[in-house]
C-alpha cells in the first residue's frame, strides 16, 4: 500500500489528471442505481494521495500554492459529475431536431461547471493539510462545506451529494434523521478517506478506531430505529398512485390528448386491488393532464363523474393565469391541483423552485439575442410560484407537495410535522428514460422521507412511482416504464427524530468540528517544522 501511495503522490501532468478523473468516475458507483459504496473506499484514498503530492510554488501567491490542489479536485469532480450526470443528455434527444445542438452543454458543460465546486473543496482542504489524520478531517470539511454550498449557489443543484453513497439501504439511511445531509456528507467523506492511512501508518490505530466507532454507530442506529415498535397510526389513508407511462413524443400532441386523458381516467377508476378499499386519494404525476383546464372545462366534468363521494384527485397540471381577457399576458405555472368529488379545483400549489434552462431561461433577454432558447420543458415557459402550502386531504390529513426536483433540496423539504403529515412528490422522469437519473432522483426523495420522519407518496409518469414509509422502506412501487396503478393503505404516523432546524445545527457542528481538527493538526505540524 505504501508503494502504491508513493507512486500516486509522485504522479504529474496528464497522469495525475487522469487518475483524479478516473477516481471521481469510480465514486459514482456508490450512487443509485449501483449502490456499490465500496468503490468510494478506493476513490477517496486515491484523492488523498493525489493531494499529498499537489504542492504548489512555496514562494508564490496563495492561489499559486493551491492551484495544484484545485486542479486535482476539479478533475476528480469532472469525472464524478460526467459519469453521474451523462443521462441529462437524454432529455435533449426527445426533441433531437431542435435541441441536439445542446448535447455538449448538457453532457459535458454541466459537469465541467460543477467540477469547480470540488476544486474548491480540495483547495479548502489543502489549506488545512497535514501529514496525518488531520488531512482526512480537512478533506471531509472541504467536501462538507462544498456540498452545502452546492445546495443553494446559482439556484442550487445538490444532485448526487457524496453522503447518498453512505445510504444505499434503509438500515444505513437512519443516521441522516439526526445529522442531516450536511453532517452525512462530512462523515461519509471522512470514512471513505480513512483507508489512505494504511500507506503511512501514522495515526492508523486512531483511524481504525474511529472507523469502527462511526460505522458501528451508523449501522447500530439504523438497526435500533428499524427494530423499534411502530407507533400506532393516528389515521390512515387509502391511496391510489397512477403511472400512465406516456411517451413524451406524444405528450403535447393534440391528436392524442383525449387518449392520454382516457388512460388516466381508466387507471383511476378501476376496481381496487384485492384487500384494499376504495381509494380516498388518487395521485397523478407532474403535468399529467395534457391540456389546460381553461381550454377544456369538460375535463373537470369528466373528473367529477369519475370521482366517487369523498374521493380527491391530486394531479400535476400546467396552470394558466391572466391572458388577453384580463388585458395582460398569460402566465403559466407547473402546478398540482386538488380536485374534489364535484369536479371542482379545491386547491392548487405552484412549483417554487424551477429548473434553469428547462422550465425557464435565466437572463432570457440577453440569451435570446444569441439564439439561445429554453432547452427542455413542456410547450411553455413557467413562472415560479410564490409559496408552498399544505393541501388538506380526505380525513383532514395534511400533505405538502413538491414538484419534480424540488424534492432533492433538504432545506426545501424541511417539513414541520405540525404543518404536514405526508410528503407528496410528483414528477416526470420520462425525459431521461431507463438511465441512472430516475433511480438517483427516487433515492433522494426516499431520503427526504427519512429526514422528516413522514411517509412519502410519489407519482412519476414512467417511474419510479412508490409509497415510502417514514424509515425509507418501499411499501409498494411501479418499475420504470410500467403502466398501471398501485393501491396502498398508508398509516399516517411517524415524526422526525429531531427538528429540521436541529438537524441543520447538528450538521454544521459536525462540519465545524472537522474543520477545527484539521486546523489544529495543521498548526501542530507547522510548529514542529519550525
Amino acid at each position: 500500500m505504501e508503494r502504491l501511495a508513493g507512486r500516486i503522490i509522485l504522479l504529474w501532468g496528464w497522469r495525475r489528471a487522469l487518475v483524479a478523473f478516473l477516481a471521481g468516475a469510480l465514486a459514482v458507483l456508490g450512487q443509485a442505481p449501483y449502490d456499490f459504496f465500496a468503490a468510494c473506499f478506493i476513490s477517496f484514498p486515491l484523492l488523498v494521495w493525489l493531494l499529498d503530492g499537489a504542492t504548489g510554488e512555496a514562494s508564490g501567491s496563495l492561489f499559486r500554492r493551491l492551484r495544484p490542489a484545485f486542479a486535482v479536485g476539479w478533475w476528480f469532480g469532472f469525472g464524478y459529475f460526467l459519469a453521474g450526470l451523462w443521462w441529462i443528455g437524454s432529455a435533449l434527444l426527445v426533441e433531437a431536431d431542435d435541441f441536439a445542438w445542446a448535447l455538449p452543454f448538457a453532457v459535458v458543460g454541466i459537469p465541467f461547471a460543477l467540477a469547480f465546486f470540488y476544486g474548491f473543496a480540495t483547495m479548502v482542504a489543502r489549506l488545512l493539510w497535514s501529514s496525518d489524520i488531520g488531512r482526512i478531517a480537512a478533506l471531509a470539511f472541504g467536501f462538507g462545506l462544498t456540498e452545502w454550498l452546492r445546495g443553494f449557489l446559482f439556484t442550487g443543484f445538490p444532485w448526487n451529494a457524496i453522503g447518498y453513497a453512505a445510504m444505499p439501504v434503509p438500515l444505513l439511511m437512519q443516521s441522516v434523521s439526526v445529522t442531516g445531509m450536511i453532517g452525512m456528507n462530512v462523515l461519509a467523506v471522512f470514512l471513505f478517506s480513512l483507508p489512505a492511512l494504511l500507506a503511512a501508518r501514522r495515526h492508523l490505530r486512531l483511524g481504525a478506531a474511529l472507523f469502527v466507532l462511526l460505522a458501528s454507530a451508523h449501522v447500530g442506529f439504523g438497526y435500533v430505529r428499524l427494530a423499534a415498535p411502530e407507533k400506532p397510526a393516528e389515521h390512515s389513508l387509502d391511496v391510489r398512485i397512477v403511472q400512465p407511462a406516456v411517451d413524451l413524443s406524444e405528450k403535447w400532441d393534440a391528436s392524442v390528448r383525449d387518449r392520454i386523458f382516457a388512460t388516466l381516467l381508466g387507471l383511476s377508476a378501476k376496481a381496487p386491488d384485492a384487500g384494499h378499499g376504495k381509494p380516498q386519494l388518487i395521485l397523478w404525476p407532474e403535468t399529467s393532464v395534457p391540456f389546460l383546464f381553461t381550454e377544456r372545462p369538460d375535463a373537470l366534468t369528466a373528473l367529477g363523474d369519475m370521482l366517487a363521494d369523498g374521493q380527491m384527485l391530486i394531479a400535476g397540471v400546467v396552470r394558466e393565469e391572466g391572458g388577453s381577457a384580463a388585458g395582460t399576458d398569460s402566465r403559466y405555472y407547473n402546478s398540482v391541483v386538488a380536485i374534489n368529488d364535484k369536479g371542482e379545483i379545491a386547491d392548487a400549489v405552484d412549483k417554487v423552485h424551477l429548473v434553469p434552462f428547462g422550465e425557464y431561461l435565466p437572463f432570457a433577454d440577453l440569451l435570446n439575442r444569441f439564439g439561445i432558447a429554453q432547452l427542455v420543458a413542456g410547450p411553455v415557459t413557467f413562472a415560479a410560484g410564490n409559496e408552498r402550502h399544505v393541501i388538506t386531504l380526505p380525513g383532514g390529513i395534511r400533505a405538502l407537495p413538491f414538484i419534480c426536483y424540488e424534492v432533492i433540496f433538504p432545506d426545501l423539504v424541511a417539513v414541520d410535522a405540525t404543518s404536514a403529515q405526508l410528503i407528496v412528490n410528483v414528477t416526470n422522469d420520462a425525459w431521461f428514460g431507463d438511465t441512472p437519473g430516475p433511480y438517483q432522483h427516487f433515492r433522494q426523495a426516499q431520503i427526504r422521507a427519512v429526514e422528516n420522519g413522514l411517509p412519502l407518496l410519489r407519482a412519476a409518469n414512467n417511474g419510479i412511482s412508490a409509497v415510502v414509509d417514514p424509515h425509507g422502506r418501499i411499501v409498494d412501487a411501479l418499475a420504470i416504464d410500467a403502466r398501471g396503478a398501485i393501491d396502498v393503505k398508508v398509516p399516517i404516523s411517524g415524526q422526525a427524530v429531531v427538528s429540521s432546524a436541529q438537524r441543520r445545527i447538528n450538521g454544521m457542528l459536525i462540519m465545524l468540528l472537522f474543520a477545527l481538527v484539521g486546523a489544529l493538526l495543521n498548526v501542530r505540524q507547522r510548529l514542529r517544522v519550525n
